[in-house]
């Protein structure tokens, strides 16, 4: 996947594949900027904000490479993403321990009493995410976004 560069985000159109959001640097930690990502105003209007996740976070920050340092606390920026960065995060988080839980659920139940076929799959979640914890280093790779200047 390549990183967006300010040409790119120019010519982009509103319904093209890339994702915006306003936000503030709040820290430079080394080769690494924290940004937090501004309230989103649609979601104060939304009917589903009772429904979504997004809209119940209050803090939301992100992460971002900083490798010339041409960035300075506090200082407005806009944070870019390709949608489809979005989408692989939803399968990682979501869609995979979803599907990998029911289907130990039902393969297990065949064999094994209900109670002990529920406890495995739960079980099996645990070397999942102790996976994704050692792999952090290349998702976030995989899923680096763009902090481009106001």
């Amino acid at each position: 996947m390549h990183k967006i560069d300010l040409n790119t985000y120019k010519k982009s159109t509103v319904s093209s594949n890339i994702i915006t959001h306003t936000g503030k640097v709040t820290n430079i930690i080394g080769q690494r900027v924290i940004v937090a990502l501004d309230n989103n105003m649609s979601c104060e209007a939304c009917k589903a904000k009772a429904a979504c996740g997004v809209s119940e976070s209050n803090k939301k920050e992100v992460e971002v490479a900083n490798t010339n340092g041409q960035f300075v606390l506090n200082e407005n920026v806009t944070v870019v993403m390709q949608k489809q960065l979005g989408m692989k995060a939803v399968f990682w988080a979501y869609f995979f321990p979803f599907t990998l839980l029911i289907t130990v659920l039902f393969v297990s139940a065949s064999f094994l009493p209900q109670w002990q076929a529920g406890l495995l799959a739960l079980l099996v979640l645990i070397p999942y995410y102790l996976t994704l914890y050692a792999t952090k280093s290349w998702f976030k790779k995989a899923f680096e976004v763009t902090v481009l200047k106001n």
